[in-house]
């Protein structure tokens, strides 16, 4: 996606001299009218502003007269095959993305011709009972809880298509048929989603062992299926593999700020005074990547966590991935109502 469509974003009220400055500096051929909270009203080329002018509008017009008020758009879910053949048929260089009419960014033919796909496995855990969540998970499995318009884990799911990523993995336990009907095969999305069922909960580590034996031999992102984040995976990827990494745990910076000051003291003599100190963590924010070969001597139907696990790996290639993009477990109430707040600016 566009790393630069907010800078084409104009307001109706712009004029068109400054409408074609923007078209001229962006180099995107496009801007993209909008109004309050980035609602689309219109989009404008240099070829609407040419026919303008031809036609007597003056360049101190408001653009809104001018603009083209039923582009075509693409929803924020469309694969990127769908995306390739939209602008085929319309002969578009450029279209923008949409979630509920909100503009969450612009795809070109350029960036998708360019974009990478990967083949790695992206195993996530959905199984959970999600009880913090009750009673909205008493007759609901916790990913299919809508955040926005979407279940959080047709979310997830989208955030990895749109970095380029088609082999998909899902655990499940409790009301397993529910995921499987709202996800299906994957093929909606134009990519494979396979499950995997655990007959007893496992931990959060314990169904990689449930995986087939015939993964590729790659590296496998493991997340939680009630994650909402903007972390970037390609980058994840090139950080476990430049550090020959077996295993990589993605943390955030935790902060957590004592009420009151601290003595420190030995032998009950006072050695130091810190008023309310403050002090950071790593966190385990829930994103793994594994390798095949960790992968594969997690006995099947073994009962384990990722801490476990990354514990006996420890001295043995498991490294920390710190990242400071978006991030929210959604596993409280609070952290639910947050995310219904947040889904609006994401671009999720």
């Amino acid at each position: 996606m566009s790393h630069n469509w907010k800078k084409i974003l104009v307001s109706p009220s712009e004029t068109v001299r400054s409408a074609l400055k923007i078209i001229d500096q962006q180099a995107l051929k496009l801007a993209i009218v909008v109004g309050e909270d980035d609602q689309l009203l219109g989009t404008v080329s240099d070829g609407d502003i040419r026919r303008a002018i031809l036609s007597d509008a003056s360049l101190e017009d408001d653009i809104s007269t001018v603009m083209y008020r039923q582009p075509t758009t693409a929803d924020v879910g469309m694969t990127r095959e769908s995306l390739l053949g939209l602008m085929e048929k319309k002969e578009l260089h450029a279209i923008p993305i949409l979630n509920n009419g909100q503009v969450v960014g612009l795809e070109t033919l350029h960036g998708l011709l360019q974009k990478t796909q990967y083949d790695n496995p992206v195993f996530l855990m959905a199984g959970g009972f999600g009880t913090r969540l009750k009673p909205l998970t008493d007759k609901c499995p916790k990913p299919l809880l809508k955040v926005g318009e979407r279940p959080i884990l047709e979310t997830v799911i989208l955030s990895f298509i749109r970095s380029g990523f088609t082999n998909f993995y899902i655990s499940t336990h409790y009301l397993p048929e529910m995921i499987h009907a709202a996800i299906g095969d994957g093929s909606k999305w134009g990519v494979n989603v396979q499950y995997i069922h655990e007959d007893t909960p496992l931990g959060t580590g314990g169904a990689l062992g449930l995986l087939p034996d015939d993964l590729p031999d790659l590296p496998v992102i493991v997340m939680n299926g009630d994650v909402l984040t903007k972390i970037n995976f390609e980058e994840l990827l090139s950080f476990h593999t430049k550090q020959n990494s077996k295993a990589t745990m993605c943390v955030r910076e935790f902060d957590y700020q004592v009420p009151f000051g601290v003595v420190e003291a030995e032998d009950n003599k006072i050695t130091g005074l810190v008023e309310k100190p403050t002090y950071r963590f790593h966190v385990n924010a829930g994103i793994y990547v594994i390798d095949k070969e960790i992968v594969a001597d997690v006995a099947k139907n073994e009962c384990l966590d990722m801490p476990a696990l990354f514990e006996s790996l420890i001295g043995n290639n498991a490294h920390v991935f710190p990242f400071h993009e978006y991030w929210l477990d959604i596993g409280r109430m609070d952290d639910f109502k947050r995310a219904q707040v947040d889904i609006l600016t994401l671009g999720l």
